[in-house]
């Protein structure tokens, strides 16, 4: 009490007085001047200056893009089409922004026509798909064989199933339906079957995987070189550190934004879902489901019940890409993940607005585009810091999950062996119990019939666990087949067909799991707190919206999965040998038994010896029908 009071505001005040008194008036020097000349002259030709300077950046890398194409232009074509692909939505972003109004009075005419007309046209254009699939798939299951048929089946019967169960069934919009499973089956038909797109995603997983690898130059400084002894813990979940930290910096610098404000667009156009669901639907290919809602934050409140579905379903339709770096590195083929993401976009809109269809009118109709959310970090640094430090979270979860989830299903395992030990059936487990369960839809998804109890188990991991836990097992099948060996250890399958692997990757692609249910409901529950109730009561048709999706992606997959795409000749023969009906036609199979007859006709020793089987023999002499010589 006896200390002297201080009145700092006055005190602050005689500062300013007397650093005022203290100011002594001076002439400008001439370096002053021209300091004050180049300021002024760069206040008033800002714009043009940063033109000029951007200007130059872009003519130098031009030029470089241009040697490296003259030196070699093999070695220079990602480059040279990344450059070409980059000009192309510049220029259109610039043409959209000045001249937006004059291009839309431009195509209105047409517009208006094809509404006009759009009463019959839509039955000619449905007339005209159906025709086409039925063709295709009629010449395809003659060169193919005919598990193609029952994946279309599958696909039928889980659109079946959706229409069936749906909210409202009789208030179905189908142009979004139909559109996204034909944008679905383009994007598969293009990247499966095309040697273009195949190769490019093949590409581009391949980059992933060597992107992905520079993550072990962390890990191993942090925790020694012998980090890969405990692979998942010190191997695995520093990618998704580094996923996380360079998906900072990207939504720093606005590329994110960009992308998937592009693909949004293209799905509104082509769907005609409205801007919020589809910028949503968009952003769950590149980020998690509690982080894409958060694109369309400010509009969450306003959004209708169907909408807010289409939101929830998009998220457990899809994975996040710092897990997808996880699941990569367990040995799961990177192309076809990629595939998985990119197909279930378009694909989680459908099955949405099918199961939950609108029967409200939607309030955010935004034709311009939506304000997307930006990121709060200041600079490029603070974006890596932000995101390093956000994985934090995301790692501790995972790490945790599969802890308990693994302790919870070996003591589940283990009693139910000691239930099934009182009837004599001691195999009795969790897996086995998922297989009986699931084995009919993933039958109906293309997958061999052997091998369908083998993907239910997974299926079953991945709906009652979590999709980790789902792939680490369906890696370890992957390696089973490339080491190689019997296909059968007393009595119990050790390894799939390629093809069943591929629709497995499909079908396991998804978040939708009753662990992600809880995060859904609290995560999107604090985004959009008066929306909480709604957001309750439809998390559990999302999930099952979601799963669905999941499985028609697969379907697709089986549609358009060449069998036997890498697998070596004698696995191809062993496997085919498991089938009554050998298509004769098989392309691979063919050129399987030429190589093996051709082996053949210079050695002494007839019997199969090597890599393969009397029952490879057996399969060839079916296919070609060769002379006794072989055969016999």
């Amino acid at each position: 009490q006896e200390d002297e009071y201080i009145n700092i505001e006055s005190d602050l005040h005689e500062n300013k007085r007397a650093s005022a008194d203290d100011e002594q008036p001076h002439l400008k020097g001439h370096f002053e001047k021209t300091y004050d000349k180049v300021c002024e002259f760069y206040g008033k030709h800002k714009t043009r200056i940063h033109y000029v300077i951007y200007g130059v950046l872009v003519t130098a890398y031009l030029a470089v893009v241009t040697a490296a194409c003259i030196i070699n232009f093999q070695r220079a074509l990602p480059v040279f089409i990344i450059t070409i692909v980059a000009i192309f939505f510049i220029c259109w972003d610039f043409l959209i922004a000045k001249y937006e109004d004059r291009i839309a009075e431009l195509f209105s005419p047409w517009e208006e026509y094809l509404k006009k007309q759009w009463v019959w046209l839509k039955w000619v254009l449905c007339a005209a798909l159906i025709i086409t699939i039925i063709c295709w798939l009629i010449f395809d299951t003659t060169k193919k064989g005919s598990p193609q048929l029952i994946s279309f089946g599958g696909l039928v019967m889980y659109v079946f199933l959706m229409f069936i169960f749906s909210k409202y069934p009789t208030r179905v919009a189908w142009r979004p339906v139909l559109s996204g499973i034909g944008i679905q089956f383009i994007l598969g038909l293009l990247i499966l079957r095309t040697r273009v797109g195949f190769d490019a995603f093949n590409w581009l997983g391949i980059q992933i995987q060597t992107f992905l690898e520079y993550s072990d130059a962390g890990a191993k400084f942090v925790f020694g070189d012998n980090y890969k002894d405990h692979f998942f813990a010190f191997k695995v979940l520093p990618i998704v550190v580094f996923f996380s930290t360079v998906m900072s910096m990207l939504y720093h610098v606005g590329f994110m934004q960009w992308l998937i404000g592009k693909v949004g667009w293209i799905m509104h156009i082509f769907m005609g879902t409205s801007p919020v669901e589809s910028l949503v639907a968009a952003g769950n290919i590149f980020v998690g489901q509690t982080e894409s809602p958060l694109l369309v934050q400010p509009y969450l409140p306003y959004i209708t019940k169907s909408e807010l579905h289409a939101v929830m379903t998009a998220g457990f339709s899809t994975i996040a890409g710092s897990v997808l770096g996880a699941y990569i590195s367990f040995g799961v083929s990177s192309s076809h993940l990629l595939t998985a993401s990119v197909m279930s976009a378009p694909a989680s809109l459908a099955t949405s607005k099918l199961f939950w269809p609108e029967t409200e009118k939607p309030l955010i109709t935004l034709r311009s585009g939506l304000r997307t959310a930006k990121g709060e970090s200041k600079n490029l640094l603070e974006a890596a810091s932000q995101g390093a430090s956000a994985s934090i979270t995301l790692v501790a979860n995972i790490a945790v999950n599969l802890i308990s989830f693994l302790a919870l299903l070996t003591f589940l395992d283990s009693a139910l062996s000691w239930v099934g030990n009182l009837f004599d059936y001691p195999q009795l487990n969790f897996e086995n119990i998922c297989a009986h369960v699931f084995m009919p839809f993933s039958f109906m998804m293309g997958v061999d019939w052997e091998d369908s109890f083998i993907v239910g188990g997974l299926l079953g991991y991945k709906t009652f666990f979590n999709e980790f836990l789902a792939y680490e097992r369906l890696s370890k099948l992957i390696q089973n087949r490339e080491k190689g060996g019997s296909m059968y250890i007393n009595g119990v399958k050790q390894y799939m067909t390629v093809r069943s692997e591929a629709i497995a990757t499909y079908a396991l692609c998804g978040f939708a799991n009753f662990g992600s249910l809880g995060l859904v409901i609290g995560g999107l529950g604090s985004i959009a707190p008066s929306r909480k109730k709604e957001i309750a009561d439809g998390a559990f048709r999302a999930m099952i919206a979601g799963t669905v999706t999941c499985f028609m992606t697969a379907c697709i997959a089986g549609m358009l999965t060449v069998p036997g795409l890498e697998v070596p000749c004698h696995i191809l023969l062993q496997n085919a040998s498991n089938f009554t009906d050998v298509p004769a036609n098989n392309t691979e199979l063919v050129e399987c038994c030429q190589h093996l007859f051709t082996s053949a006709n210079d050695l002494e020793k007839i019997f199969p010896s090597g890599n393969y089987s009397l029952t490879s023999w057996k399969v060839c002499c079916q296919i070609l029908g060769q002379p006794s010589f072989h055969c016999t």
